[in-house]
């Protein structure tokens, strides 16, 4: 059942799977002052809940309904549970183009652990191939200063994109070049090609004994690794050999 009433702005609460993280301030208050003349033209969503009312879609709406010194909010009220809140958040934020990638591929992650889908799932839910999903889920695999200047719109996605193949640290050290001399992308991906080149290559250490169980024990751990990254998850794999033993390093970005 849908309803459409006036919300005391008390009763209503931000809707905790929202994707969204970044609200410029100079954007809520012209919002805002946009409400005070012209008056809210959208309801926002909402679902009623044990605490009140939580928002689904419109929480920007929201918060500059705040700055503008309302005490009621006309909303939309819906029947969802949770998963159908984040999920439908989700929706109208990639709509919207609201979402920066870290974001949205945050988003993706929690809705498929949550709900057991596979990326393929995941993308019929929101119209969008599975690379797209995948792509996407990829750049949280990147330090999180690069993350975080994907949100604050210092980089772009595809910037973000072609620092990927390359190493940790020399994704640190393009990144600190494409944000001091401006660098566009076709330049960050040549950077990025020509670093990888220039890296020394690891001499081959062969191990002695038990070589065949070794490969047969490695090959079962690379399999491991890629059925956990067809799930979504995000995982960096290191190996190290040396003359005494292999070993392997597996990342979990938090």
């Amino acid at each position: 059942m849908i309803t459409t009433k006036d919300i005391a702005i008390d009763q209503i609460r931000p809707n905790r799977y929202q994707p969204r993280t970044d609200f410029n301030p100079d954007s809520l208050f012209e919002l805002a002052q946009s409400i005070r003349e012209n008056g809210l033209i959208q309801p926002i969503t909402v679902r009623k809940n044990e605490e009140g009312y939580e928002i689904i879609a419109g929480e920007r709406r929201y918060r500059a309904m705040i700055l503008a010194g309302y005490t009621t909010v006309p909303c939309l009220v819906i029947e969802a549970d949770e998963t159908q809140t984040a999920e439908m958040a989700l929706v109208e934020n990639i709509q919207r183009e609201d979402l920066s990638a870290i974001e949205e591929a945050k988003a993706y992650l929690w809705l498929m652990k949550e709900n057991d889908w596979t990326q393929e799932r995941m993308a019929d839910k929101i119209g969008k191939s599975q690379s797209a999903v995948a792509n996407k889920i990829r750049l949280l695999g990147l330090p999180q200063k690069i993350q975080d200047a994907i949100i604050s719109k210092r980089i772009s996605e595809r910037h973000a994109r072609a620092l990927l193949p390359a190493p940790l640290e020399v994704q640190e050290e393009i990144f600190d070049q494409i944000i001091q001399k401006s660098l566009n992308v076709k330049q960050t991906e040549l950077m990025v090609q020509q670093r990888i080149i220039d890296l020394p290559v690891k001499r081959k250490v062969k191990t002695k004994g038990a070589t065949r169980h070794i490969k047969i024990a490695l090959n079962t751990i690379h399999q491991a690794v890629e059925m956990i990254r067809k799930t979504g998850i995000v995982v960096k794999k290191e190996e190290i050999e040396t003359e005494e033993d292999v070993r392997i390093i597996l990342r979990f970005p938090k």
